[in-house]
């Protein structure tokens, strides 16, 4: 018997945070719908529901639900249509010398010393700084069946991490962490170019690269990706 996926979705439970300070507009405020974290979604459901804007946050598939604002759009790349420019291919050369790991698990000291160092270092005004142990384990660590991480070793030490979900026709790009000595590298770019070969390679039509934001310096690098698609009145888009 073939599966109502269409029906699945229709029956999910979403709550709505309350209005609270945007984290990437200062002045704005933003408010959030989620998934009912008691429900069981699988790769299936999960892949539909990034196909209408979704994202995952540690537990939590969420999508913003801001009622005067639609800054937060869904970027995709259509993997098979992408073309490297100059700058990317040169950052590409720039990491040959790197060791690529795929592996399940990132409960390790090693791997929350660089977290920890790349949230204190980078992102020290975001919403997840400080730092703590518990915050890693629940947005990272605790892995979903279809989650991989890509850690990027320089002669032994572990330098970056990729977080990916691998859907059915998909790759879900859900953060990266490197150590921000390592920046020249460019291992943000390194990690997305990487999980656009990995989607290629495992036959899959897109990498959803989460929000791209055009007045956020943070969101707006998306572009840098070409072609990209947008999620914008409902329906997926190419835009340059």
């Amino acid at each position: 018997m073939s599966r109502d996926i269409a029906a699945d979705i229709q029956r999910i439970k979403l709550f709505q945070t309350e209005p609270h300070a945007c984290s990437y507009l200062p002045g704005r405020e933003s408010t959030t719908a989620f998934v009912d974290p008691d429900l069981a979604v699988d790769t299936e459901v999960y892949e539909r529901l990034s196909m209408v804007g979704f994202r995952r946050s540690g537990p939590y598939l969420y999508t913003p639900m801001c009622s005067a604002c639609k800054a937060c759009v869904p970027a995709r790349l259509p993997v098979t249509q992408f073309r490297p420019t100059r700058a990317q291919k040169r950052c590409l050369k720039r990491n040959m010398d790197l060791k690529i790991v795929r592996c399940e698990s990132i409960a390790s000291d090693q791997h929350y010393s660089l977290y920890a160092k790349y949230i204190n270092e980078r992102h020290a005004d975001g919403d997840m700084y400080p730092p703590s142990k518990p915050q890693f384990d629940q947005f990272l660590g605790d892995a979903w069946e279809c989650t991989q991480y890509l850690e990027f070793y320089l002669d032994h030490q572990l330098i970056g991490c990729a977080v990916v979900d691998v859907l059915p026709d998909s790759l879900s790009a859900i953060y990266t962490y490197f150590d921000p000595a390592h920046d020249r590298r460019g291992l943000g770019n390194l990690a997305v170019l990487l999980q656009i070969k990995i989607a290629v390679e495992m036959g899959k039509r897109y990498v959803y690269l989460g929000y791209w934001i055009e007045d956020c310096q943070k969101m707006n690098y998306k572009k840098q990706y070409q072609p990209i698609e947008l999620f914008e009145e409902n329906s997926w888009h190419l835009s340059k």
